[in-house]
């Protein structure tokens, strides 16, 4: 095969083949007298298994596995194949956690508790099983930030800030990022709570379902990659 027919096959530009067997996802190609490069089944093989990978564990990783498919031995390609199901495993035990846990803390009646049920950077820390550093850092980053009840700014959390940093905690266990949990905090704070966890976390459910689809996918073609290599 040409490179042309190569990227048509497997849904890249010409100049993305090119990259893919620079960067070493696809092997060295053979080349003609005139220079034209020459791909066998076993490149465009390569290309699918990388094209799947990179929707399943990010370009990155999908690099290093192809790669490692093409110059480790069979017991190490394997292992990072299910290094990669083995994450996408815990995200969605993680996920499911973090779904009863924030359902469960969305149904707290923060309306009826008592201002005197306020709580310390030290005594939250201890309740979530986290460092004091860990809550002055989403302070700093703003996912909860306390009330200042001296002229030293000594932090104190309402009962409403001790529930969204419970939120918080939960969201950022299941793997959320930063600026994820950040964008979602504000309408979670004007109390439309369950809403909007309840479809953040179908996002991340719906983002765990299309991963591990793509991984069933590259593994297809690194079966084929592994036959045509051996």
């Amino acid at each position: 095969m040409r490179t042309a027919e190569v990227a048509q096959r497997a849904g890249y530009s010409v100049q993305q083949v090119r990259n893919l067997e620079r960067d070493g996802v696809l092997p060295p190609a053979e080349r003609t007298a005139a220079g034209y490069r020459i791909y066998r089944e076993l490149h465009l093989q390569s290309a699918l298994a990388y094209r799947a990978l990179a929707a399943g564990t990010g370009p990155v990783e999908a690099k290093r596995i192809v790669r490692a498919v093409h110059e480790c031995s069979t017991p190490d390609r394997l292992a990072l194949l299910d290094a990669a199901h083995a994450r996408l495993d815990r995200e969605r035990r993680d996920l499911r956690l973090t779904k009863e846990a924030a359902a469960a803390i969305s149904a707290e009646p923060i309306g009826e508790v008592r201002q005197s049920d306020s709580m310390s950077v030290s005594e939250l820390a201890a309740a979530l099983g986290v460092r004091s550093s860990t809550l002055r850092y989403w302070d700093a980053e703003e996912l909860v930030v306390p009330d200042r009840v001296s002229a030293r700014g000594t932090r104190r959390y309402s009962p409403a800030q001790v529930r969204d940093a419970r939120i918080v905690h939960q969201l950022r266990s299941a793997g959320y990022r930063v600026d994820t949990v950040r964008a979602l905090m504000p309408d979670l704070a004007r109390g439309q709570r369950s809403d909007f966890v309840a479809v953040a976390l179908a996002a991340r459910d719906a983002s765990i379902a299309a991963r591990s689809r793509a991984l069933l996918d590259a593994a297809a073609a690194l079966g084929a990659v592994l036959s045509l290599s051996d």
